[in-house]
């Protein structure tokens, strides 16, 4: 091997060329690893403005296992830390949108098939007719609580100088706390009053304990304490949707009532008797 002997007073002049060794030091040690990145916590927006697709194109990245562990989750009690557990590193839309999309579908295909059965059992000879309105009302009331509703209440958090969560984690916290309502559409298709209400106060429940555990510390977070009263008002409108969908969806029943009656009473329905 050649070298090169280069005299102690040749300086490279100011300005000029700089050498940086990247090999080790004289004793073999090697060069110090540099710092680790910290991770990102929160999935950064795609390019373009927030009114292109281009915008919200990484937030509808995840995969299925990712988006089936955060639906499945919320049905239970310890659901309470969602927002750092189960939407970290990132929140998504696309799981929240299907969910909505699947109830609203849930919905009304789970109404219209009580409503045939009970007009079957009722009179077997009587025509079953089909109310498609329910499926504009289930799409008007589901999309209208499940995304506008989160939005305007980070607006409204925003405005109050309340900055703890992003948008995208809003509308991803309502949206997978509705995921409890899909199973029980289903099962409310059975005819029997007392189950019904059963089922709709489990998932009024479970869906309000996790929208109330998940968003209460952020409106704790406030520097005015009466921000925490908007906690109320989620509970109030929660509580509205639940009687919605039991007085719009699950009130078909058979004109011989099948175990405990309705303790609402009764009014005349379309198909059979209709109780609420």
């Amino acid at each position: 091997m050649a070298y090169v002997s280069v005299d102690a007073d040749d300086r490279l002049e100011e300005g000029g060329l700089q050498f940086k060794s990247f090999l080790g030091n004289e004793s073999g040690n090697a060069a110090p690893a540099p710092e680790s990145i910290p991770q990102q916590t929160r999935r950064a927006p795609g390019t373009g403005g927030f009114w292109t697709v281009e915008y919200y194109q990484p937030f509808f990245d995840v995969d299925t296992k990712t988006v089936l562990t955060r639906c499945y989750t919320t049905l239970l009690p310890t659901s309470s830390s969602y927002l750092s557990t189960h939407l970290t590193p990132s929140a998504d839309l696309y799981g929240p949108f299907w969910t909505l999309t699947t109830l609203i579908f849930a919905l009304f295909l789970s109404s219209s098939l009580a409503s045939s059965i009970s007009s079957y059992l009722s009179d077997p000879g009587a025509p079953v007719m089909y109310d498609f309105g329910l499926l504009s009302i289930a799409v008007t009331l589901v999309y209208t609580y499940g995304l506008a509703l989160p939005i305007l209440l980070w607006l409204a958090l925003r405005w109050l100088g309340v900055g703890e969560w992003s948008m995208v984690e809003a509308v991803a916290v309502w949206g997978y706390g509705q995921f409890v309502w899909i199973p029980v559409a289903i099962l409310c298709v059975i005819p029997v009053p007392l189950l019904r209400w059963i089922l709709v106060g489990i998932a009024f429940g479970l869906s309000g304990y996790f929208l109330v555990a998940n968003v209460y510390p952020i409106l704790a977070s406030a520097e005015a304490k009466a921000t925490r009263l908007i906690v109320i008002v989620i509970a109030l409108l929660h509580a509205g949707l639940a009687l919605s969908f039991k007085y719009l969806f699950f009130s078909y029943y058979v004109v011989k009532e099948i175990g405990v009656g309705d303790p609402l009473g009764e009014t005349p329905g379309s198909a059979g008797t209709l109780m609420f």
